[in-house]
């Protein structure tokens, strides 16, 4: 297991380190003159040549990465060029807003899903079962946007029970009202990743059913839910774990879409912002942490195959 973890974690900085040149280059090569950009149409030559000096992009691009890396591996991804704000500073003040968001709609996805997954799949010929397919079925072609905008008009302009748009002001100084704000965005997404995950679930627990070993287990008296809950679900859970890491990362980009329409001053929605203002420091800073969490959601799926399956931590 030792050897596993270290061989995995060179992987994961391997692939982090490939993905952060990646997102360097092309931004360059999309971006245009960032010294442009600020200074305006009417700027003269020298006047954007000294831009370009202060802003650094006059440097050989190794040098610029250089820079960048070293401070993103500190702690620092740098400074707007537009706003003159740290761009570390105002991602760890918006994470405090989409880290929950996608955490909430994680819990609730798999809470709704797993059982029902398995509902259906102990009960596929039956018409329950058919019911709970058809709605996962429904609930995978909704788009998350008409979603979104169906549940703000039932559930705050026609009951008024939650908040249709924003975020507190003093953030989570006022838990109540955040936690308001949050709750049609997370059931959102919740909504859409969870008749997803619903049918792996119920795809998986079919595959188990059919197996022999789980005849078996039925031949010394057990039912088949017995059977099932205690010989099943684990062998069950490893394609369940892998769909996971999928989903959350499903999640942190469909929180971009999310945050959009209920107005929250999240990480999705500052990207949206900073691309259209073609805030290159920023956006950069932003890709590259998105990048890491979906990078670091596989290296912990790698990990728990390896817990929940023991085949795998047999050494050859």
């Amino acid at each position: 297991m030792v050897v596993f973890l270290v061989r995995r974690t060179a992987l994961f900085a391997a692939s982090l380190f490939a993905a952060s040149v990646l997102i360097f280059l092309l931004l360059r090569l999309l971006s245009g003159d960032m010294a442009q950009v600020i200074a305006g149409v009417q700027a003269t030559p020298a006047q954007v040549a000294s831009l370009r000096h202060e802003l650094g992009t006059d440097r050989p691009l190794a040098v610029q990465y250089a820079t960048w890396i070293g401070g993103v591996l500190t702690g620092d991804f740098g400074t707007s060029a537009l706003s003159g704000v740290s761009v570390s500073a105002e991602l760890g003040e918006k994470l405090t807003v989409t880290a929950p968001l996608v955490a909430v709609a994680m819990v609730l996805s798999v809470l709704v899903a797993v059982p029902l997954g398995v509902l259906a799949a102990i009960a596929h010929r039956r018409r329950l079962g058919v019911v709970i397919s058809v709605g996962s079925q429904l609930g995978i072609a909704l788009p998350t946007l008409w979603v979104g905008l169906v549940l703000a008009i039932v559930f705050a302009v026609w009951l008024r029970w939650l908040p249709a748009q924003g975020f507190p002001t003093a953030g989570w100084e006022q838990p109540v009202r955040a936690v308001r704000s949050l709750v049609l965005p997370a059931v959102t997404l919740a909504l859409a990743e969870g008749a997803v995950l619903l049918r792996f679930v119920r795809s998986a627990t079919l595959g188990v059913l059919n197996q022999d070993f789980l005849r078996t287990a039925r031949a010394t008296g057990l039912t088949r839910t017995g059977a099932l809950l205690r010989h099943g679900l684990r062998n069950a859970a490893l394609p369940v774990v892998s769909i996971l890491g999928l989903q959350v990362a499903a999640l942190l980009v469909g929180a971009v879409v999310v945050e959009a329409v209920f107005a929250l001053p999240g990480v999705g929605q500052m990207l949206l912002t900073d691309v259209g203002n073609r805030d290159l420091v920023k956006v950069q800073g932003e890709v590259l942490l998105l990048t890491g969490a979906v990078l670091t959601i596989g290296f912990l799926v790698d990990v728990a195959h390896r817990l929940i399956d023991p085949r795998l931590r047999v050494s050859r």
